[in-house]
């Protein structure tokens, strides 16, 4: 695998034992439009396939393109989207099924579900040397159509890119200034401790 080097994670700095996995994982926007080999591809969903849900439902599903349908997913992004991801090597939605299996009723926690396979399937990623980025401008009402969803039965969640990264020289120069992994606000801003 190509990879391109000198990342800058010098604005990660975590507290003591935290696995280096989570801080340096990073969505860039640029990639390498380089075919991923079906066993890596297998190892990336399959993580996905032992994440926790909601009594097991496993709600979440992955829609991805093949080398016959990557320009009609690349065109159900947003515009600022195709710019950059035309050059990742696959595309694809994260679709959550609104339902319990076992009984039919409303799993309002589908989406949290959801969120906890697209953790493991972008951290298998990164192990296996490849960067995944989520994208919230995409075109819902056309992957509604486009995938043959009906939205009282599941929801379109977002758009991802998956691939190698890339050379930023590829990107616009709005989308090179940030190409550099983001920092995090601060433990106590998300860890409330009460006592009530």
């Amino acid at each position: 695998m190509t990879e391109i080097a000198n990342v800058d994670f010098s604005n990660r700095q975590s507290l003591p034992g935290v696995d280096p996995q989570f801080t340096h994982r990073w969505s860039p926007r640029a990639m390498q439009r380089t075919a991923i080999p079906q066993d890596d591809l297998a190892a990336l969903f399959e993580a996905a396939r032992w994440s926790p849900s909601c009594f097991n439902d496993q709600p979440w599903r992955f829609y991805t393109s093949t080398d016959s349908t990557f320009d009609t997913y690349l065109n159900l992004l947003n515009a600022s989207n195709q710019t950059w991801a035309k050059n990742a090597a696959l595309l694809g939605f994260i679709v959550s099924r609104q339902h319990f299996r076992h009984n039919g009723k409303p799993n309002v926690h589908a989406d949290f579900d959801a969120g906890a396979g697209w953790m493991a399937l972008t951290l298998q990623a990164h192990r296996l040397g490849y960067h995944t980025h989520g994208m919230a401008g995409v075109n819902y009402d056309a992957v509604y159509e486009y995938l043959g969803l009906e939205r009282e039965n599941f929801r379109v969640i977002c758009g991802f890119a998956l691939g190698l990264r890339g050379d930023p020289a590829t990107l616009t120069q709005e989308q090179q200034a940030k190409e550099t992994p983001s920092g995090r606000v601060p433990l106590n801003e998300i860890w409330i401790t009460a006592d009530r």
